[in-house]
């Protein structure tokens, strides 16, 4: 036997230690994969041996303070297709494109996907899904879903909001309250074969989605529709461009209306009027006027209802008292200007500080802001929080546009004591209102009243805001402003028995000359303890465009109505007890034929709300004073 060379051993040497290194790799590769990646490829296995599908949990309901349902939920499916299991990829397609009333290419081109899932629609009612799963298709797959509802289509359309296919709030509260509403989203997993194939006959593992909570608003159903109602004939009746009704607590802020029209309907948001000859941008920018939520998202000159903060400053700075006399030649010199009165070329004569609100004289609120001086008026601008948002539940608020203090000019604050030369929302006026009238507290406008999980029950809490003005001043005023409905530009809102306090506005809409005006009123009732303070405003009214003469008698209408619903009972002096009212009756389940024979007889309209033959709600209530001579809604089935 030969011996080696020492080549020979060298060779061996070297494998030797190749052989040594790759027995070191593998032992050191079991231990990596037993100790470190053990889990990691556990984990991967587990995924290409199992499919997980997302199940939707209930979205929760909107409801308003009485607990009707304002948004609810109502259970849905989602049918998907797996590739790997489908069988026939054109019958499946017809099939699904037939029963779902969908385009089939459209269909057919998801069904030949090569991925794990692909979702065909969602939102699938229970009847349709249930035709689909008597069929037993190859690969079709029918998942828990859910579908949002509104019932009451566009009732607070701007308020309420609605969301996407993802059930994702968009607008309103469905998106400011998103988080609390959509709950947590649950699964369902199965075993699959190598190529995708589900496993039939093994056990699934389901985990139940967590149901959201049920929000529960400030907001008054029958209030808010009412609300509706009288703007939207408004408009129409002026041939208005839009309108706007708020209705809220003066003394926590609490919103019981808010109508805008036009509106949407929620259950088809994304539909335009004209929108098949509209191409992208032109229906974006369609969607967002249709969505614009006007008391909050736009600003306006407010005019003549900003005249009470000029009037409660004044008064709490002590340069003016009720008593106090002016005169009024038909307008001021202000600088290098003439500023007329509104009455001009007639004047207002001589007339107390208490007549000059009455006739909301402009002469009289410059002389107020000339004593007050443009730093001091612009600082109650700024205690009245002018310039910043009012904190309403909503998104998309706006702030008021102001000139900065250290540029206001004398004819600056002549001007913007009548409402001019700044802009507001229409939000943060009926606010700094309510704080005038409250006692003189700021308060959060809001929505927003409570959360229900289950049986548990979690309240909002709204910290009182800055006091702005004393309560002395405050009921000055009330007083002040009662007058004003009395005997002055605010007559056409008198309603016999009630105490209610308010201011006009007819604003110049800009730029100036351009014939376009706003027409407003806010008011509050009853005068000595205000329950409620509303905001009527009218833009843009054809022909007559008074505040006082077009958003009164609407005013009127509204506080007729609300009020007896609120239970703000009547107080008749010696000249209104003929106008006392009548309980009103039960008129429910009667035909709108009966009904309004009934209520002729009592010297009591009828206004009737849809087109059924019977009725199915009324308001007032039964049981609910109606003053004679005006109306009962009957809403019809």
């Amino acid at each position: 036997m030969s011996r080696l060379t020492t080549n020979g051993r060298r060779r061996i040497f070297f494998m030797d230690i190749c052989f040594g290194m790759a027995i070191l790799f593998l032992l050191g590769r079991v231990a990596w994969l037993m100790s470190g990646a053990g889990g990691e490829l556990v984990k991967r296995a587990y995924d290409n041996q199992t499919r997980d599908r997302l199940i939707s949990p209930r979205r929760g309901n909107i409801t308003d303070r009485n607990g009707e349902i304002l948004v609810g939920t109502q259970t849905a499916a989602a049918i998907s297709v797996i590739h790997a299991q489908i069988t026939d990829e054109e019958g499946t397609a017809r099939v699904l494109s037939d029963i779902l009333e969908l385009d089939f290419d459209e269909v057919l081109k998801k069904v030949q996907k090569r991925v794990a899932l692909v979702r065909i629609k969602d939102k699938v009612d229970a009847e349709t899904a249930e035709k689909i799963r008597a069929l037993d298709l190859d690969g079709v797959m029918i998942d828990e879903d859910i579908k949002r509802v509104y019932p009451y289509n566009d009732t607070a359309a701007q308020v309420l909001g609605f969301v996407g296919r993802d059930n994702q709030g968009v607008i309103g509260l469905e998106a400011k309250y998103d988080s609390i509403l959509k709950g947590e989203k649950g699964r369902l997993m199965t075993y699959t074969k190598a190529n995708g194939t589900e496993i039939k006959g093994l056990p699934q593992y389901r985990q139940a989605p967590v149901d959201g909570g049920e929000l529960v608003t400030t907001l008054d159903l029958n209030i808010q529709r009412y609300a509706e109602q009288l703007i939207e004939n408004t408009v129409t009746i002026k041939q208005a461009k839009s309108g706007l009704i708020i209705v809220m607590d003066p003394q926590n802020g609490e919103i019981y209306a808010m109508a805008n029209y036009p509106s949407f309907d929620l259950n088809a948001p994304y539909t335009i009027e004209g929108g098949e000859n509209m191409n992208s941008r032109e229906k974006s920018d369609a969607l967002n006027r249709m969505w614009r939520n006007f008391a909050i998202n736009d600003t306006y000159e407010p005019g003549s209802t900003f005249k009470v903060v000029t009037s409660a400053a004044g008064l709490e700075e002590g340069v003016v008292h009720p008593d106090d006399t002016f005169e009024c030649n038909a307008g001021r010199n202000v600088a290098d200007r003439r500023i007329k009165c509104w009455r001009a070329p007639r004047s207002h004569g001589h007339e107390t500080f208490v007549q000059g609100v009455q006739n909301s004289c402009n002469p009289v609120f410059m002389d107020v802001a000339a004593r007050l001086g443009g730093a001091r008026f612009y600082d109650y601008m700024i205690k009245y929080g002018f310039d910043k948002k009012t904190g309403v539940d909503l998104p998309g608020e706006a702030v008021g546009i102001l000139r900065k203090k250290a540029d206001i000019t004398p004819l600056d604050t002549a001007v913007m004591s009548f409402g001019q030369s700044f802009q507001i929302t229409p939000l943060q006026l009926i606010s700094a209102v309510a704080a005038t009238v409250n006692g003189g507290v700021r308060i959060t406008p809001h929505f927003a009243k409570a959360v229900k999980n289950g049986d548990k029950t979690t309240d909002f809490v709204y910290n009182e805001g800055d006091r702005i003005i004393s309560k002395e001043t405050s009921d000055t005023m009330r007083g002040i402003l009662e007058s004003v409905v009395a005997v002055g530009t605010g007559n056409k809102t008198y309603i016999p028995g009630m105490r209610i306090g308010g201011k006009t506005a007819t604003s110049q809409k800009l730029p100036r000359g351009s014939g376009k005006y706003i027409a407003s009123f806010c008011a509050f009732a009853p005068a000595e303890d205000p329950k409620a303070i509303a905001l009527v405003l009218i833009n843009e009214p054809q022909g007559v465009y008074y505040g006082g003469q077009v958003a009164g008698p609407v005013m009127q209408q509204l506080l007729g109505n609300i009020l007896p619903y609120m239970g703000v009972e009547p107080e008749f002096n010696e000249n209104e007890k003929e106008l006392a009212p009548i309980k009103a009756e039960n008129y429910v389940g009667m035909s709108v034929k009966e009904a309004k024979t009934a209520l002729g007889k009592l010297n009591i309209d009828a206004e009737v709300v849809g087109g059924g033959e019977n009725v199915a709600a009324q308001l007032p209530n039964e049981g609910d004073n109606v003053n004679a001579g005006s109306k009962v809604i009957l809403y019809t089935d």
